[in-house]
Order: structure tokens, then C-alpha cells, then sequence
């Protein structure tokens, strides 16, 4: 059975840096949990090149939003990057993922740990009414490596999320240097956040890149932290689709 493509037009490509652009697409009616990641795609010399991409939007929003990075020698971001108001685009009609609230066990607390454009899904997962009936703290913490990478600070403020920024490449008043599992290790992250990071009451869901999510694993685990499965439930959520 071949797949099934809903076809898109964009709206608006807002670029925040010179390699950070947001899509935001309309006609594609899809119906997806906040967090989850869908194929977004175009057609390259005769073929339809695809790659993933976490909804911004949260998903009672028709408009569809998209967070990306510019890869130079990739072939689809920096072409995605160049789309402009009208011009097409592909949409998979098969939402996946399980870095979904609906997945996570009861916690007092709730701690969105990102690094770079891993923020998107949690943008989602802010703007749903169901997390605040859940949990009694969000904490929202995003690491780039300079503060023009800040992006979405506006609509992030504007929830109830605690909002902690980390930059490592240069010294920003209000963000914390170096980087989250030296800041996890040291205390430096709780005390930012004035709540514990513990197994007794917090769960964590984790979205960046491959050495992030690993060395931050490793910093809950020595807090006696573990990774959440269905069947054994448990602190931490981590999705890579890096």
C-alpha cells in the first residue's frame, strides 16, 4: 500500500537565526497527540525526499507549525528553509511518537528538558489544557549555544512553565552556563527551578541530541531516576529521532 501525503501550503517561514527557521503550513488536517513528530516532505529531482519534525502547534490548531535546523549539505532543509507564502510541501498523514503526556505516569512535577530545535515538541505539549490538570510544576529547560538560539521565548512566558535557559558559547545574564547534566550533577539546575529533581516527585521527558540524552540519563539515574516503560514505570521519557 503506498503512503498517504496531504499536501500543505505555507503560511509563513520566520527565520530566527540564519540556520533556524519555523514552517507554519495550512490544509494538512491531521490528527495528532502534542509531542509527536510527523514526515514533512518534498519532491527532489524525481523523488520525494522526507525527514521528521515535531508539531509546534498544539493539536486543536488547523495550522500546522515545524521548528527546523538548517543541515548545509542535508537535501531537504536547507530547501525547506528557502519555501516562502504559497509555495507547497508534503505532510505525512501518519503522526507517530510517545514523548506524549498520555504516556506518563503521575509526578508532581514535570521538567522539559531540550537542547536546539529538540524544544518543538514541548511547545506542543505546553499549550494543552490536559497538562495543567496533571501536574502541579512544569518546568521548561532549553540549552543552546548562543541567546539568539533562544527562540519561542515569547509564547513560553506566557504559559505557567518555570522557564530555565542554559547557553554554553557565551555569558548571557538570566541563562545558566555550561551545560544540563553538569548543572543536574551540581544542583545548580534545581536551585534555578526552586523545585527537586527526584524520583520521589518528578518525571522527566527528554528531546535533543544523542549525547544530551544520554549524559542527562546518566545524571537522573545517579539520582536514582529511571527510564519509563509501560510495563515498568518509571522517571524519565526520552524520544530521538535524530
Amino acid at each position: 500500500m503506498s503512503e498517504k501525503w496531504l499536501t500543505g501550503r505555507v503560511i509563513e517561514n520566520r527565520h530566527w537565526t540564519d540556520t533556524l527557521f519555523s514552517l507554519r503550513v495550512e490544509g494538512a488536517q491531521l490528527r495528532f497527540e502534542a509531542g509527536q513528530f510527523v514526515r514533512i516532505a518534498l519532491d527532489i529531482n524525481g523523488e520525494r525526499v522526507a525527514r521528521a519534525f515535531s508539531f509546534v502547534n498544539p493539536p486543536e490548531d488547523p495550522v500546522l507549525e515545524f521548528y527546523g535546523v538548517i543541515v548545509p549539505e542535508g537535501p531537504l532543509s536547507p530547501r525547506l528553509a528557502r519555501l516562502r507564502a504559497g509555495d507547497a510541501l508534503f505532510v505525512a498523514g501518519n503522526p507517530a511518537g510517545f514523548l506524549v503526556p498520555s504516556e506518563l505516569p503521575d509526578a508532581q512535577t514535570l521538567w522539559l528538558v531540550s537542547t536546539g530545535t529538540g524544544l518543538a515538541p514541548f511547545l506542543s505539549i505546553l499549550r494543552t489544557e490536559a497538562l495543567w490538570k496533571r501536574f502541579r510544576n512544569v518546568v521548561l529547560v532549553h540549552a543552546v549555544r548562543y541567546a539568539k538560539e533562544l527562540t519561542y521565548r515569547e509564547l513560553i512566558t506566557g504559559t505557567g512553565a518555570k522557564y530555565i535557559t542554559f547557553v554554553s558559547r557565551e555569558s548571557v545574564p538570566g541563562s545558566l552556563a555550561g551545560r544540563i547534566p553538569a548543572a543536574i550533577a551540581d544542583g545548580r539546575l534545581e536551585a534555578a527551578a526552586g523545585l527537586p529533581l527526584s524520583a520521589a516527585t518528578a518525571h522527566a521527558m527528554l528531546c535533543g541530541n544523542p549525547q544530551m540524552l544520554k549524559d542527562v540519563q546518566a545524571a537522573l539515574a545517579a539520582r536514582g531516576m529511571r527510564k519509563h516503560r509501560r510495563r515498568v514505570p518509571g522517571h524519565i521519557t526520552v524520544e530521538s529521532f535524530w
